[in-house]
């Protein structure tokens, strides 16, 4: 008898709708079954292209696009098993989708399409120091539709992929070496061989920077107060900030140390006196003051 009242309710219809309990059980269970499926296989997508050695920026976008189409099959398997007319269902979402593209969703497919490139071509990858239009910093992650930057001061910034690939990006740690370079003026009084001297003894000094190619110093400019010096000094790319900011307090503290001024903008003003004499002449009956 319990048997009987359980196949009654399990066959029994939810109000204001043809779906029966028991293939709302199943098509949950299908839902559920699925969702784990998509990450399990979305799992092992990630684990084989690791054994390919793919970039991870690359790895990353493949996963995402496959979970994303993953789940809306999943989706319409569960809306099919509940007996909704799928194939008409996406017949409409694609009349909807044709419709949203021709009034401006363009710069999806734009959006979609620079995303792939940006993934197979890899000017820029996961962890890089990257200039991207105009925008500084440390590459976090390519979606479908966009990439995604933390500056130095943990801010985020997103970009959609399209002005990526259109925009000029200036990957600045894909290189093992940068040349970190340092700027300096000293007054015109100063020993200019000195300068140089002094400042190439801090660069061969210095641990961090290489031997080859070897540090060297040029002479910029003969500015208005000052001549313009610049030290250049090559390391390994992860050195570049530190050895930058050491050169910068050790060169000053240096030409300190050593009497070679480092002048600072100013302007002399030399006011000449000028003695005026003031006549006072009439014309036509008007008292007119001139200056003479």
């Amino acid at each position: 008898m319990n048997d009987g009242i359980s196949n009654g309710i399990i066959e029994k219809v939810i109000p204001y709708t043809d779906i029966t309990v028991s293939r709302l059980i199943f098509a949950i269970i299908v839902l559920i079954a699925g969702f784990i499926s998509v990450k399990f296989l979305v799992y092992i997508l990630r684990k084989g292209i690791q054994k390919t050695k793919l970039p991870g920026l690359t790895t990353q976008f493949l996963a995402h696009f496959l979970s994303i189409l993953l789940y809306v099959i999943v989706i319409l398997v569960f809306l099919k098993s509940l007996n909704f007319d799928v194939d008409s269902f996406v017949i409409g979402i694609s009349a909807v989708i044709g419709l949203v593209l021709g009034l401006g969703m363009q710069d999806t497919l734009t959006n979609i399409t620079a995303g792939v490139w940006v993934a197979a071509i890899r000017p820029i990858d996961t962890g890089e120091m990257v200039v991207v239009n105009g925008q500084t910093g440390k590459v976090r992650a390519v979606g479908i539709m966009s990439t995604e930057l933390l500056t130095p001061d943990n801010q985020l910034i997103t970009i959609p992929n399209k002005l990526v690939w259109g925009s000029s990006i200036v990957n600045m740690t894909r290189m093992p070496t940068r040349r970190a370079s340092v700027d300096v003026g000293i007054s015109y009084s100063s020993d200019i061989e000195k300068a140089i001297v002094t400042a190439l003894d801090i660069m061969k000094g210095h641990p961090l920077i290489l031997k080859e190619p070897e540090p060297a110093v040029v002479t910029t400019e003969l500015a208005n107060s000052s001549v313009n010096l610049q030290l250049r000094a090559w390391t390994k790319t992860g050195d570049f900030a530190a050895v930058k900011n050491t050169l910068t307090a050790g060169i000053f503290e240096a030409y300190r140390r050593e009497g070679i001024e480092i002048p600072f903008p100013q302007m002399e003003i030399h006011v000449k006196e000028v003695k005026r004499e003031i006549k006072e002449t009439q014309v036509k009956g008007i008292g007119i003051i001139t200056l003479d």
